[in-house]
């Protein structure tokens, strides 16, 4: 091989290296499940793509799966339910936002054993507040009955967001490229 040849991959090596550390450390992080407090949506294992950047651009949704740092050495995957200002509730396993009931299509699949999947419970009997705090969200994992949450945690500090969840991409047979609702 000549130089000129040498030369030219070793600048497409480096510059894809370079685009490498941008994407991974600015854009987008992998992380992996552990635990069942998100399934049916996720599992144990799943391989997920969190989009870092994704709320500088744009306000945390409600129902948005997000990936948090719950302490130094753990972060947490939940789904956000309650967002500044909202009153939380659950009555006869129906959320409600703000006094309105609001579907939660993603619980389906565990609806059909026909047991009550979320306990009643309101904002103010499990956090003291009467709506989320302003900076904080309150979340919940899909599988109600074993999820780690804001429960027991209290709310999330929205300066603790990692990203959003945008991809699933491991195992393959899985692979789902949003989780909005």
């Amino acid at each position: 091989m000549n130089k000129k040849r040498i030369w030219s991959i070793v600048r497409i090596v480096i510059f894809a290296t370079v685009l490498a550390v941008i994407f991974r450390s600015y854009l987008f992080a992998s992380y992996v499940v552990n635990g069942k407090s998100m399934e049916p949506t996720l599992h144990d294992g799943n391989l997920l793509m969190v989009n870092k950047m994704v709320y500088d651009l744009m306000d945390i949704h409600r129902f948005d799966v997000i990936v948090f740092h719950a302490n130094e050495q753990e972060d947490y995957v939940k789904r956000v339910v309650g967002k500044p200002g909202d009153h939380i509730e659950y009555r006869d396993d129906v959320l409600y936002v703000n006094g309105e009931a609001v579907e939660e299509p993603y619980l389906e699949p565990f609806r059909q054993s026909g047991e009550i999947l979320t306990k009643d419970f309101s904002l103010e009997g499990v956090t003291g507040e009467k709506v989320v705090p302003k900076g904080k969200l309150f979340v919940l994992g899909d599988n109600r009955t074993k999820s780690y949450d804001s429960r027991e945690i209290g709310f999330v500090d929205q300066e603790t967001v990692v990203g959003k969840v945008d991809i699933r991409y491991w195992p393959m047979s899985e692979l789902n490229f949003q989780f909005i609702n």
